[in-house]
């Protein structure tokens, strides 16, 4: 049997690329050459005899890894590869064409403020040239928007468009550090330009104040080289990504919650998209975004710095690409994980013929679960003046809280019955079907979960959705209680 062992770990077998062992399966072949070459043993297995995270085992292609695999019969003339899980610093191709890079030129004041770019021996003149001749489009300008926007214009990237259809909060600027005080209430792709053209007014800065959807997103990211998704919603985050498989544009991914982020790069030189890692969104509602779960500030500026990172890399052409990859990193307990992703031969839509997949048919809401069928019962709801002015006239009425702990802290809602989402099946006898209940969150979104998950667990009292959450409440004011709910 032929096993081929990675440059990497050659030093360990005797700096031998290739061995010839007389074994019938992987588990025989690990036995033998970590006997005949000790030194290897400490590198292919832990201390506990597991074999090591970062080694990959793979026989005519396939990836052998799982230990399920190793006693598998093994054919007289297949090759079995011993490599390392992650690879550093290979030269690969730039996603830009050496004729937009020639066509580059760069005057005296350019080479002062790229100075630092160009010491760098990996990137130098040629490329910074592909820096400057490249296209790219950021999808979202909040929380992961901010950090990419701003370190793609330091690093002079010659065309950024952004697309934001949002206007600036006072509650952004905590972690949506592109805007400020001064932008509140502005769009915020309007914000990002200004911060842009102070960073470097030689950009062309393009805003499309506008909501991405399956009829405009292939005329948006038609024409750039890279899409980074910045967006904080299932329907965006499939739109776009299904779009670059369309499109052929490579897609830098990037997602936060609390403490937890992850970045990847999908649809990049024939590697796996967005679907292929999650064929499907969770139900609408069961999973917050970070707009309701919350986000510690600094960590959209770890991600999202790793994602502008990724851009950069693959504009010039240089090290080891989040490709196949998710990286998932814990900033509360500073862990992080590289995790393999794999193409899905089966996948709806990158495992298609892309000129087959019609974009504008396919709809995304009914795909993320976030609209009501025809077979659905409509699901009624008060707004917040109505529900006000219910509870000041003591009307009979039974409100549900479904938020988490720390969203109540924050903001009280007075005479509740507090139950998860989890617990509303089992827990339907405390609510009085001959009473109106009303269903509270924090955006009106998990909320219209819980009345679903009642309906499904066979409850058959009046329920109804608080319109835009507790977030619509903000500025009601209770007459018994004299102050801000």
């Amino acid at each position: 049997m032929k096993v081929y062992i990675s440059a990497t770990l050659r030093s360990f077998f005797g700096r031998n690329a290739e061995l010839s062992v007389a074994a019938s399966d992987i588990k025989g072949i690990l036995d033998k050459i970590t006997t005949e070459y000790p030194d290897s043993h400490k590198i292919v297995f832990d201390e506990n005899g597991e074999l090591r995270s970062f080694i990959k085992i793979f026989v005519a292609g396939e990836d052998k890894t799982d230990k399920s695999n190793w006693s598998e019969a093994l054919g007289e003339n297949e090759e079995v590869l011993l490599l390392p899980a992650i690879a550093g610093g290979v030269s690969r191709e730039s996603i830009i064409p050496d004729e937009r890079r020639k066509a580059v030129s760069f005057d005296d004041a350019e080479v002062e403020r790229f100075e630092n770019h160009l010491l760098l021996r990996e990137i130098g003149v040629k490329g910074q040239k592909r820096i400057k001749a490249a296209r790219v489009l950021v999808a979202g300008a909040g929380a992961l928007g901010s950090p990419v926007i701003q370190y793609l214009a330091a690093a002079g990237v010659g065309t950024i468009k952004v697309v934001d259809f949002d206007d600036v909060e006072i509650s952004n600027i905590q972690n949506q550090v592109i805007h400020t005080s001064r932008d509140v209430k502005r769009p915020k792709v309007a914000s990002a330009k200004d911060t842009v053209r102070n960073i470097n007014r030689s950009i062309v800065f393009e805003a499309e104040n506008t909501k991405l959807d399956a009829q405009n997103i292939l005329e948006i990211i038609d024409g750039y080289d890279l899409v980074i998704d910045c967006t904080d919603n299932y329907v965006a985050r499939y739109i776009i990504s299904d779009a670059c498989v369309v499109c052929g544009i490579p897609l830098v991914f990037g997602a936060i919650y609390q403490y937890e982020g992850r970045v990847g790069v999908f649809n990049y030189n024939g590697g796996p998209c967005l679907r292929c890692a999650f064929p499907s969104p969770p139900p609408a509602g069961l999973v917050p975004t970070c707009a309701e779960g919350g986000a510690i500030s600094p960590l959209p500026g770890i991600i999202g710095s790793i994602q502008a990172n990724e851009a950069l890399k693959l504009i010039i052409g240089i090290g080891e690409i989040l490709d196949g990859k998710l990286l998932v990193i814990d900033s509360l307990n500073l862990r992080s994980h590289l995790v393999n992703v794999h193409k899905d031969a089966n996948c709806a839509v990158c495992a298609s013929n892309e000129n087959e997949i019609q974009i504008e048919e396919i709809d995304y809401e009914e795909f993320c679960g976030v609209k009501e069928t025809e077979d659905e019962i409509p699901i009624e709801g008060f707004t917040p003046e109505e529900l006000a002015k219910r509870i000041d006239s003591d009307d009979p009425v039974t409100i549900v809280d479904v938020r988490e702990p720390h969203e109540r802290a924050i903001l009280r809602f007075p005479n509740v019955i507090v139950i998860p989402i989890g617990q509303l099946a089992r827990r339907k006898n405390e609510l009085n079907p001959e009473i109106d209940t009303v269903f509270i969150c924090k955006e009106g979104k998990r909320s219209i979960l819980a009345i679903n998950t009642l309906r499904e667990a066979g409850y058959s009292g009046p329920m109804y959705n608080l319109k835009g959450g507790t977030d619509a409440m903000k500025n009601i004011i209770f007459s018994n209680e004299g102050g801000w709910l």
